[in-house]
């Protein structure tokens, strides 16, 4: 019951800042969303020590006045894009497309024409929601793997958003078995493999120069499936606008040894990851405890992270 009501003054909260958004102009809906944001950091410690350590490791060369600072900015980034989202939940295809650039555009045509079935991959970086949305809208509707939020009320509001342009959202609990079906019918599918995971349900690779336990879910339909596997990411600009980017299709061959095709998958993709992370470090969500699971030996010679193939 306690839950319950919790659940309900959540939702009245939400629905009214959402009434509230849709009737500013967008600029400063983006302004308000940033303010709270940077307020809400003031108050949420933990989180920010969190996100502290967590440069401190990736960027050991940074002062701890610059991790502090970018710490604060994720704050305002995510609360930038949690009002983008309030704002577009309101307006046509047409308003929404109108603030997108596409980049790469060329990667994902090659990839329809190959007929294979497309499994885009993404991580928790820049408005990562907003490019499924924009995708849909201009091009061709795809599924969306995700985690459904705690409060069913809340979900139901941002899976309204995530269906615009005919988006289908697959649970990751009944996940495998639908994601399998649209692959393998030629359609597409999105998932993001940037959070931690427990031993038993990934591998550890390398990522900002730490073991960190990652999803292999990915690699696991490529080579189940045969579809291609298309990287991207949707990063806001100053101005507010968005680039949403495709990178090439990632190249791969299988060896016959389906574990180590599996591992080599998932560094590439966790690397390229860090790339993008590294252009725009603001924009990623450091507050997660990406590297919370740990092997049972960190000694170098006994770490099980699979180094990048450069190395």
């Amino acid at each position: 019951m306690r839950r319950m009501t919790k659940h309900r003054i959540e939702n009245v909260v939400v629905a009214a800042f959402s009434a509230l958004v849709r009737l500013m102009p967008r600029r400063v809906a983006l302004g308000l969303g940033a303010g709270l944001g940077r307020l809400l950091g003031r108050f949420d410690r933990r989180h920010v020590t969190i996100a502290e350590e967590n440069l401190r490791h990736a960027f050991p060369a940074w002062s701890a006045k610059r991790r502090e600072r970018v710490a604060r900015r994720v704050y305002a980034h995510f609360g930038r894009i949690l009002f983008d989202i309030l704002w577009f939940a309101c307006r046509s295809p047409r308003a929404m497309l109108s603030v997108v650039d596409f980049e790469g555009i060329e990667h994902y045509q090659a990839a329809v024409e190959a007929g294979r079935g497309i499994l885009y991959v993404t991580a928790h970086l820049g408005n990562w929601e907003f490019h499924a949305v924009g995708h849909s809208l201009l091009h061709a509707p795809l599924g969306v793997v995700a985690r459904p939020l705690d409060n069913p009320m809340l979900d139901a509001r941002l899976c309204a958003f995530r269906r615009a342009g005919g988006n289908t959202v697959v649970y990751k609990q009944h996940a495998v078995g639908q994601v399998m079906r649209i692959l393998r019918g030629g359609g597409a599918v999105a998932v993001l493999i940037d959070q931690n995971v427990r031993a038993r349900e990934g591998i550890f690779i390398d990522f900002f120069g730490r073991p960190a336990a990652t999803t292999t879910v990915a690699a696991a339909l490529a080579i189940k499936t045969g579809c291609l596997v298309l990287p991207v990411r949707a990063v806001i600009r100053p101005d507010g606008r968005y680039r949403l980017i495709y990178e090439a299709p990632l190249r791969w061959e299988a060896t016959g040894d389906r574990r180590g095709d599996v591992a080599r998958i998932t560094q590439e993709l966790s690397s390229l990851i860090e790339q993008w992370i590294r252009e725009t470090p603001e924009q990623w969500l450091w507050i997660h405890r990406r590297w919370k699971t740990r092997p049972e030996d960190d000694s170098p010679s006994k770490t099980p992270a699979i180094k990048p193939a450069d190395d």
